[in-house]
């Protein structure tokens, strides 16, 4: 059963002791002179967006290498054309970039090493470690054994060398059709790990590539490419999750076969997180059966997403730190990601008034037809952030659920009886409602107290309450978004019989189609959040914008975790 791990401990400290046990392994490799130079990579496949998960790994890879000074490659894994597009390689590039990372070792291609790579296999053919099987799929799988069981070999296991060649020339050539045959290392039928089981390291696949084009008709299996990559562009340490671990000795079998550069591979925990999934199949099937609206959905765990959403590099980056490296899998809290947005929006995030679900709010006694100007604090927790001006007349919005026609002691609103304190602006006292057609308050009306002005008050009168409001007559008319866990359940694809999609949470979005903002949100823009008074944390959809004609925001994070699990 996984660990629920709401935080560890920060990694990346000067003492040793603190160091998670990656940093330990590369700084005895420094100390020892094994290498001069820290050079890692982030290999994604670009057959779709990156996630959370991937953040992981992006800030492991790039952050040791800054670390140390060292290198890190950004390496396309390009093996598998039928799946792959350019328009997951230039989000990859994007959300990387985004996240405030260089790949100063240069960005890498599996394609760009196809020939070196056939070569490699030539060269395992004529060492006799390799060979081409011309079974079936189903005749190999058979015949492979199972995990307690040792496997058998192949009939064509023992062909000559001058046969393998042959074959494999041909394979490359095109001469034999899809599926009629592959290309096996000869390593130990009997061997306890599966992997080791004689892999497939070459198979026919006749899809056009989106870089070498129709240059190459068979691809090496990622197996195959992995290490031997790694060796080409001289990476020290490779990372990979856990569950590459069972791969590690054959990686470890092609490097020292093949008399290439050793490169070691380095396996960690990966990242999950509750009431989400971390497959990029599972996430492309959200995407095309219209479970949500895209790659970049606020919803989805995708880099992207979230960007959309309102997240910031710093956050993912802190949320990352805080989660650690560690060698055993364990589930991380959602709260903890929003946490560490929290985090940095209150100590960054100017302050805006945004009502949601607007009644007016009519000051009775304010002169007829006059608008004044006040001055509202930008950020308090941020002495530098100045101010901004806020008008103000007798024709205000107000939000619905700050009225109540009956109301405890508790209640610190407006209600009948009640005094409160417009935010940066006067304390009002309740005086009358107005009700609409269906019984509905549509209006509340109040009387202000013209001494009581914010920072100016010689009023004497005690307001236990302050509400947040916006001017009716300078308004912005938008729509707000306001989300939820995509997932009710907190491991959707955990449960036997069941499919993830039936734990979709129907609430996870909720659209307010017209709700008012101040007007120094005119010219806000899609990459600094705002808080909204009392509200939470908010972000300009510019996607979303464009698509309604007027602007549109999502909630990023509300102010305080709310979340009932």
């Amino acid at each position: 059963m996984s660990d629920r791990t709401p935080n560890t401990p920060n990694a990346g400290e000067d003492n040793v002791s603190s160091q998670h046990f990656i940093q330990q392994i590369i700084s005895a490799d420094l100390n020892s002179g094994k290498h001069q130079q820290v050079h890692t990579r982030f290999p994604p496949e670009p057959n779709g967006y990156l996630h959370i998960g991937h953040a992981k790994a992006i800030c492991l890879s790039f952050g040791l290498a800054e670390e140390h000074q060292g290198l890190v490659n950004l390496r396309f894994d390009d093996t598998n054309p039928e799946k792959e597009s350019q328009e997951y390689v230039d989000a990859i590039r994007r959300d990387v970039s985004w996240l405030g990372y260089t790949w100063n070792g240069g960005e890498h291609y599996t394609s760009d090493q196809f020939e070196k790579l056939f070569q490699f296999a030539v060269q395992l053919i004529e060492s006799g470690k390799a060979y081409v099987d011309h079974q079936s799929a189903e005749d190999m799988g058979a015949q492979k054994g199972t995990p307690t069981s040792p496997g058998s070999n192949s009939p064509h296991r023992n062909r000559t060398i001058a046969e393998n060649l042959a074959l494999f020339q041909e394979m490359r050539a095109g001469v034999h059709p899809d599926g009629h045959c592959v290309l096996r290392a000869k390593i130990d039928m009997t061997h306890a790990n599966m992997h080791m089981r004689d892999p497939i390291i070459y198979r026919i696949k006749r899809a056009h590539h989106q870089r070498t084009g129709d240059d190459w008709c068979i691809y090496p299996m990622y197996d195959f490419a992995h290490g031997q990559c790694d060796s080409l562009e001289g990476i020290t340490h490779s990372l990979c999750t856990l569950e590459f671990e069972v791969h590690r000795p054959l990686y470890a079998w092609f490097i020292e076969n093949l008399d290439i550069f050793p490169s070691r591979q380095i396996e960690f925990a990966r990242l999950n997180l509750d009431h989400t999934i971390m497959s990029k199949r599972k996430l492309l099937r959200l995407v095309e059966e219209g479970h949500v609206d895209g790659w970049d959905d606020p919803r989805m765990p995708t880099i992207s997403g979230l960007r959309r959403r309102g997240f910031t590099p710093e956050s993912i980056r802190t949320f990352c730190e805080r989660v650690g490296i560690a060698k055993r899998e364990n589930v991380i809290d959602f709260s903890l990601l929003e946490w560490a947005l929290r985090d940095h929006l209150n100590r960054t995030a100017p302050r805006a008034m945004a009502v949601l679900d607007p009644i007016k709010l009519t000051l009775v006694n304010y002169p007829e037809g006059q608008t004044e100007s006040l001055t509202s604090e930008n950020n308090p927790e941020d002495p530098d952030a100045g101010v901004r001006t806020l008008p103000f007349s007798g024709q205000l919005w107000m939000e619905r659920e700050d009225f109540k026609l009956e109301a405890n002691k508790k209640w610190f609103r407006l209600a009948p009886g009640k005094t409160v304190r417009l935010k940066s602006a006067f304390i009002v006292r309740y005086v009358d409602h107005v009700l609409d057609d269906s019984g509905q308050v549509s209006e509340v009306k109040v009387e202000y107290f013209p001494d009581s002005r914010s920072g100016s008050d010689t009023s004497g009168i005690k307001a236990k309450g302050t509400l947040h409001w916006v001017n009716v007559d300078t308004a912005i008319d938008a729509e707000v978004r306001l989300y939820d866990r995509l997932f009710s359940d907190p491991a959707p694809d955990g449960h036997e019989g069941k499919d993830f999609t039936d734990f979709i949470n129907p609430n996870s979005l909720t659209i307010r189609p017209h709700c008012m903002l101040e007007p120094s949100l005119a010219n806000a823009d899609a990459e600094n959040p705002i808080q909204f008074t009392r509200l939470g944390y908010f972000s300009l959809d510019q996607k979303r914008t464009e698509e309604i004609g007027r602007p549109a925001w999502n909630r990023s994070v509300t102010l305080k975790d709310g979340w009932k699990g």
